[in-house]
């Protein structure tokens, strides 16, 4: 009796406490496989539950991983293997891979053998004759599956010489795996060029200093941005067949001249050791295309680099991309009409609508909606500062007398408007224009009438005393186009000259530099001309939902590591 009763109570305990410990282990393994998971799931690429990722990369730091690589890589070299062959012959890429076969039906296989090449982003292993790869290209991807019939002519050896990051060639048949996952089943795979650096994992290339640093591995990882570069392409080619429709004749002039002209900016200064002379890169081609009008090509535009030796930040870059674009027997009129018709034609054509959103503060912050459906909005500089600022400014054929100057300077200073000496009439106009009209703009506006100040290369204009007949289109507080109807008078145009002569002379180093070439070519006759110069860089900007200019430069100007930004007082000596 004593027997049973010590078995009743110890049995029942040990079978709980086994339960217990048992349970315990469950939960600490169940815990233990869960947290890589949860860790990918916020990276949004959670692979299959029943697959694991084959590279153990993650225990291995950067440097580790090359030195392996590379000396597996150079083993195999040694061994009499070619990882860097000359050439594949592809059949089919892999974006037509997916238009041509994505109709299979589960389980189909193609009739024909293919051949495609890519970048491995993934590799996953089933079981033991089971394994999954992502192959990437053409902003596309498919699916390898090597599965137990492909290792009839695939070695074990040669699917694991493959790594996550190599360009590979794969020839099979096109396939439908039971998950409805296009695929293709290789008979031969093969390295092209190995990757030996480790890609970031999951998460992708997410510092931007690195990215705009590293453009070629920013575009392995991102594909938002090659979608952002493709479509900047896009825009350029639009501009071109637009113009081209329109009879303008593409040319090209020099980057490199003796005079910097053509705009108010600063050069930069380089040396040509054949002729012993200082040379400059060009700040605008626009001297030498009104040069070729002169010389009889009516319809002249030119799509290209220039190069302005001033700041950098968000929306300025060293060198940007420009179309400038003149036509004879035309003015800042019909200048505005083909702005507009191109501009708004070329969002139509991108996105099917002319209203864009548009992230001021971040492509995840709140959108305003950007509407380019023509006509724009015009608004003439003069009034429209006055009417903001409620006072009477200086009528502006005084802009240029000290009076003047010393009004514009003390409603700056009453506004709190930053202007950096020289305080010149055009650069006090110019800060409150910005200040006052261009910060509460979001849709295309046309600004029109500038002061003759501020438009050293603008004819007058012909019924407003001391204005030129100049404009300059404003998106999303930005600058995007700038254009007039040019000044062809020689006389008045070296006065103009004369005037930006003093003004350097008073310490604007942006201020022009005559031009005698130029002047030449005026006596001999340009016809009246109306004239365009428009940023590519900032338009792609807008159209990619964009804040930074380095975000649709392939490869953007990045300070030395080495270097420090210079100090106010350092960069005026």
């Amino acid at each position: 009796m004593l027997l049973k009763k010590v078995l009743k109570i110890l049995i029942p305990a040990s079978c709980a406490g086994f339960a217990v410990w048992f349970g315990a282990k469950t939960i600490k393994q169940y815990c233990c496989r869960t947290k890589g998971r949860a860790t990918e799931r916020n990276c949004k690429e959670e692979p299959p539950k029943e697959i694991k990722e084959k590279s153990k990369i993650d225990d291995e730091s950067p440097s580790e991983y090359f030195r392996k690589r590379s000396a597996a890589i150079l083993a195999a070299q040694s061994a009499g293997t070619q990882p860097y062959p000359h050439k594949f012959s592809v059949t089919c890429s892999i974006d037509d891979f997916v238009h041509k076969y994505n109709q299979l039906d589960v389980g189909q296989f193609s009739e024909e053998k293919v051949s495609v090449a890519g970048r491995i982003h993934a590799v996953r292993e089933s079981s033991s004759k089971l394994i999954f790869y992502d192959l990437h290209g053409d902003l596309t991807k498919i699916q390898v599956m090597v599965d137990a019939r492909s290792y009839q002519s695939i070695y074990r050896k040669d699917v694991e010489r493959i790594k996550r990051g190599d360009i590979i060639e794969c020839v099979g048949y096109a396939c439908k795996t039971k998950k409805g996952e296009l695929s293709i089943r290789p008979e031969k795979m093969e390295i092209l060029s190995p990757c030996l650096q480790m890609l970031p994992h999951h998460c992708g290339l997410k510092n931007k200093e690195t990215r705009y640093r590293q453009r070629d591995l920013d575009l392995v990882v991102n594909n938002e941005v090659i979608r952002k570069l493709l479509l900047r392409s896009q825009i350029i080619f639009y501009v071109r067949e637009f113009l081209s429709k329109k009879k303008f004749i593409e040319v090209e002039t020099p980057t490199m001249t003796a005079i910097a002209g053509g705009a108010t900016a600063k050069p930069f200064v380089t040396h040509y050791n054949e002729y012993n002379s200082k040379m400059f890169m060009r700040i605008s081609p626009e001297l030498y295309l009104k040069r070729l009008v002169v010389g009889g090509i009516n319809r002249v535009y030119e799509l290209g680099k220039v190069y302005r030796n001033e700041s950098s930040d968000s929306t300025h870059s060293p060198e940007f991309t420009i179309c400038e674009f003149y036509k004879a027997y035309a003015d800042y009129e019909d200048m505005m009409t083909i702005t507009e018709d191109m501009l708004s034609g070329m969002v139509k054509s991108i996105y099917g609508t002319y209203r864009i959103n548009y992230g001021l503060k971040g492509p995840d912050g709140p959108n305003e909606v950007i509407d380019f459906t023509p006509p724009f909005i015009k608004i003439r500089m003069f009034p429209e500062l006055e009417k903001r600022l409620k006072v009477k400014l200086p009528h502006p054929s005084t802009l240029d007398t000290p009076e003047a100057v010393a009004v514009l300077d003390r409603i700056s200073t009453k506004h709190g408007v930053n202007c950096l000496p020289p305080r010149t009439a055009a650069r006090l106009l110019d800060k409150l224009v910005d200040h006052f009209l261009v910060g509460e703009i979001i849709s295309p506006t046309f600004i029109t009438d500038y002061p003759l100040v501020m438009s050293p290369l603008a004819k007058c204009h012909r019924t407003l005393e001391g204005l030129t007949e100049r404009f300059e289109l404003f998106v999303c507080k930005k600058e995007i186009c700038n254009g007039y109807t040019e000044l062809n008078d020689p006389f008045e145009q070296r006065k103009r000259f004369d005037q930006q002569a003093k003004d350097r002379a008073a310490g604007d180093d942006e201020a022009m530099i005559a031009d005698e070439n130029f002047l030449t070519a005026l006596t001999y006759g340009l016809p009246p001309t109306g004239g365009c110069g428009m940023g590519i860089d900032r338009i792609a900007m807008f159209l990619t939902n964009s804040n930074n200019i380095k975000d649709v430069l392939f490869f953007p100007t990045m300070r030395p590591k080495d270097n420090k930004p210079k100090t106010h007082a350092q960069e005026n000596g």
